[in-house]
Parts: structure tokens; C-alpha cells; sequence
């Protein structure tokens, strides 16, 4: 159900559902690319405008200091980051954590193929 109070709710309720169509048809095993170009097959027939291993700048105390690419950007404000693991684990919490934060974006999705379900959590990076 999606909570407006949560920036970009609908969006990432929308892109969840996407990789739950890809997940349920493929189901997980398969290296994180052959997800990821389902994903964008999955994103473009729901009309979700999105940029796919989108270069994006780093910021380190607002100076751009070098770029990295994101598996998704969406409506260029959602990040996207695809796994294809059996475990997730605190480092890969740390590692959209930390790309919100250089990329300076506010909320990204983690998403896991890898398990027999569909795992995905929700980021916010607050300007605190």
C-alpha cells in the first residue's frame, strides 16, 4: 500500500512491482545483468522514464570529485541498486547509504535476486 508520507512512495511501489514481475518469471540464479535488462524491459512497458548503468557524478563536500555508475536511476531520483546474492549483508546497506549520499539523491531501493524471494528495502537519506 503505498504512504505518501514517504518521499517517492508511489514510485517505488511501482518499481518494486516491476521486480517482483521479473523475479516470479525468472525466478532467482541468474547473474545480476540478465535482472537488470529484465528490469528495464519490466520498467519501460509500466511508462517509468528511468536511465540504466547511468554515470553519476561524486560529490565530497559539494565537489565533484569522480563518478560511478548506478545500476538505475529513475525519473532521476530514485536510485536503483541490483544484487544477485545469496546473502545481504550490512556493507551492501552501507554501500546505498553511501551512494545517496555522493550522488546527492534522498531515497534508493536495494534489491535482491538472489534469494528464492524477491528481497527489496527502501532508503532515505536525510539531509540531517
Amino acid at each position: 500500500m503505498v504512504d505518501e508520507k514517504y518521499l517517492l512512495s508511489s514510485l517505488s511501489e511501482q518499481v518494486i512491482g516491476c521486480a517482483m514481475r521479473v523475479h516470479s518469471t525468472l525466478g532467482n540464479g541468474f547473474p545480476e545483468i540478465i535482472y537488470q535488462r529484465a528490469l528495464a524491459i519490466e520498467l519501460e512497458l509500466c511508462g517509468i522514464s528511468f536511465t540504466r548503468e547511468s554515470t553519476q557524478a561524486v560529490y565530497y563536500r559539494d565537489t565533484c570529485i569522480g563518478s560511478r555508475i548506478v545500476d538505475f536511476l529513475v525519473q532521476e531520483k530514485l536510485l536503483i541498486e541490483l544484487k544477485a546474492i545469496a546473502e545481504l549483508n550490512d556493507s551492501h546497506f552501507s554501500q546505498i547509504i553511501n551512494y545517496l549520499t555522493a550522488f546527492k539523491l534522498e531515497v534508493g531501493l536495494l534489491i535482491n535476486f538472489g534469494q528464492k524471494s524477491l528481497q527489496y528495502r527502501r532508503f532515505i537519506k536525510t539531509k540531517a
